[in-house]
């Protein structure tokens, strides 16, 4: 894997995973929170696809499927897509950092076991 795609990869991954903790805080935000509480589900559907944060979420998962794209016009899929199991790491410490969720013992070493497989995998 050369420097370039391995670069992608971690970009598309980077993405992802503040995809996902922007896509968190605008389903935990009040308005959100109240329209999956009390409204119809139309309505319910508008105000969560109109939050900000969604939208911006969205937008980043768009983004980082073009990057993913072009990864997997340059390398092996089975040697690429492995490589996303990193985001379930960059997640976690993001979710720890931003909405203070919990790192428990297990997850720490399940987090540690992922580095290690990708990382053998990224010597191949």
């Amino acid at each position: 894997m050369t420097r370039t795609s391995l670069g992608l990869i971690l970009l598309s991954v980077t993405i992802t995973a503040i995809a996902q903790i922007v896509l968190k805080a605008g389903m935990t935000g009040a308005a959100v929170q109240r329209a999956l509480a009390t409204g119809p589900i139309v309505r319910t559907a508008m105000t969560v696809l109109l939050d900000p944060f969604v939208v911006g979420g969205l937008v980043l998962y768009f983004g980082a499927a073009l990057i993913w794209l072009v990864v997997l016009s340059k390398i092996e899929v089975s040697l690429a897509y492995p490589c996303v199991a990193l985001g379930f790491v960059l997640t976690a410490v993001l979710g720890r950092l931003f909405f203070h969720e919990a790192l428990s013992t297990t997850r720490i070493v399940a987090t540690l076991l992922i580095c290690a497989g990708v990382a053998l995998l990224a010597r191949s």
